[in-house]
């Protein structure tokens, strides 16, 4: 495969260059060979940041691992093949993993489409497909070998709507989604619970992930006269949606999904995103350890950045890795069953994370309700914009 991140690794006098590969230092350390995780995600192509985000949570938490003593006394480590989060690759790569019995679980795709026409390679092959950001209600129904920590969209969409409407009294929407199975999932959940809540969605519109000009679905958007807007998107797409939507003359209101909560909606949006409403699962003003210790951690290893919501997800995901690692063991089918019983293990996003075994999803997930207030993030006061 041509995408496939590629790095030599060195290891004493053992040399070994594995084509298509990429560890995580932490198989540097002495001792036994690390038991080795999978991971299927973007790493170029149009969602390429994401995987940045990733290995940037993933290799802090192994830091945390490694001085920590490891997994029963053995390394732990990651391959981190690109799918650039296309379905035909996300499959060859689960084929690939299946196929390597040095893969103990996987992790990822990075969308819910590319993970899920993935699945029934890892369900037949009995190797867990650990989906973080796979928010798509039916990932986990692909069978026993699927487990997620990412808040479902059945879950998520009401939160949002609840505050677009009953919190801030908007009551004819407009609702502007990626065209993905993603985002059309996202916004009929939504819809719906707007709807319940005594609104009315006045117009709906759907763009595809490569789409720069949206100036003539903006002037549908305005025609509609809505009193709110509400963007299903990334933080990319966010943020250029909200800087041609002010251009074009629309001042209504505007809430967003938890997937544009990022610094770089901030830096992307300008002014534009003044007074975007954010519903999210991560704020890092949150004052519980779990978040303070991520926090500081984090920014010590990558000299004082800033991590976001992406960054959070991988790090809990990793944490999460090597707890059911711990109790299965480097089998396949011990560590599915681990999945079950492990209990309250610390989480940026949860607080303490255990698994509904009938959904395989993590419940109780922290909801914070923000606004962009002079250029930053706040806990929204509960004041109109």
């Amino acid at each position: 495969m041509s995408n496939i991140n590629r790095r030599t690794l060195v290891k004493g006098s053992l040399a070994a260059a594995i084509a298509g590969t990429s560890l995580s230092r932490a198989a540097f350390a002495d001792g036994a060979e690390p038991i080795l995780l999978g991971v299927s995600g973007p790493l170029t192509g149009p969602n390429a940041q994401y995987g940045t985000q990733w290995k940037q949570g993933f290799d802090l938490a192994l830091d945390e691992i490694l001085a920590g003593g490891g997994i029963n006394g053995r390394k732990l480590a990651y391959q981190f093949e690109d799918s650039q989060s296309d379905p035909r690759q996300s499959v060859a790569i689960a084929q690939k993993f299946v196929s390597d019995p040095k893969i103990v679980l996987e992790l990822g795709d990075f969308s819910s489409p590319a993970s899920m026409a993935a699945s029934p390679i890892y369900q037949r092959g009995g190797l867990v497909q650990f989906g973080f950001t796979n928010s798509h209600p039916d990932f986990t129904k692909g069978g026993d070998f699927m487990w997620s920590t990412s808040v479902s969209q059945a879950d998520e969409q009401p939160l949002l709507a609840a505050y677009a409407v009953k919190k801030l009294g908007l009551k004819k929407l407009a609702v502007l989604q990626l065209n993905t199975d993603w985002g059309r999932t996202s916004r009929d959940y939504f819809n719906n619970a707007a709807k319940e809540y005594g609104a009315e969605i006045a117009i709906t519109e759907g763009y595809i992930a490569e789409e720069r000009d949206f100036r003539s679905t903006l002037v549908r958007v305005r025609d509609a006269n809505p009193d709110g807007l509400v963007l299903i998107s990334y933080y990319s797409d966010g943020a250029l949606i909200a800087r041609q939507a002010r251009q074009v003359g629309l001042k209504q209101v505007i809430c967003a999904a938890s997937s544009v909560y990022s610094p770089k909606f901030l830096e992307l949006g300008g002014d534009a995103v003044e007074d975007v409403h954010v519903g999210t699962r991560y704020f890092p003003e949150d004052p519980r350890p779990e978040v303070q210790k991520f926090i500081a951690g984090f920014k010590k290893k990558y000299n004082g950045l800033e991590p976001d919501a992406f960054n959070a997800y991988a790090y809990d995901a990793m944490n999460m890795a090597a707890a059911v690692v711990k109790i299965g063991g480097p089998d396949r089918k011990a560590i599915r069953d681990a999945f079950a019983k492990v209990k309250d293990v610390p989480s940026v996003i949860f607080g303490t994370a255990t698994f509904d075994v009938a959904t395989r999803r993590v419940k109780g997930a922290m909801n914070a309700e923000l606004v962009v207030r002079k250029g930053q993030f706040s806990l929204w006061d509960g004041k109109p914009t």
